[in-house]
């Protein structure tokens, strides 16, 4: 028979008004080693590859998909979100979404600071990625 080794590492930290010791919990650890939210990451990129799209030509597939209007009959329900929905919200929680954000994206600098915002926004636990 095999013998399995289960390693726990339990970090402890010392109260400082108590003088007890305690387990750090996933989040303060995450904290204190200041490791990126997912959903942050994923937001941040999203705005980053729309930033791009929008500095890109007209005439090139990808500008086209993300502008472009699907033809046909939509399904009932509410309407599936799109890329264009979910970077307008991203915008209007960093305060960036008055105009037109393809124009905004124009700026390479200021479109830069709204997606630094955005990787600093704190998500809480409850919502996913959107």
């Amino acid at each position: 028979m095999a013998a399995y080794i289960i390693i726990i590492i339990i970090i402890l930290l010392r109260d400082e008004v108590t003088g007890e010791w305690r387990k750090l919990h996933n989040e303060e650890l995450s904290d204190l080693y200041s490791l990126p939210n997912i959903v942050r990451v994923v937001k941040s990129g999203r705005m980053r590859w729309a930033g791009h799209m929008a500095r890109m030509g007209e005439g090139r597939g990808v500008h086209r998909v993300l502008v472009g209007k699907p033809e046909g009959k939509r399904p009932l329900g509410r309407p599936r979100r799109r890329w264009e929905d979910n970077i307008k919200m991203d915008l209007q929680k960093v305060g960036g979404g008055c105009g037109d954000w393809m124009e905004l994206a124009q700026d390479r600098d200021r479109w830069w600071a709204l997606v630094s915002t955005v990787m600093k926004l704190r998500v809480p636990k409850e919502q996913g990625i959107s």
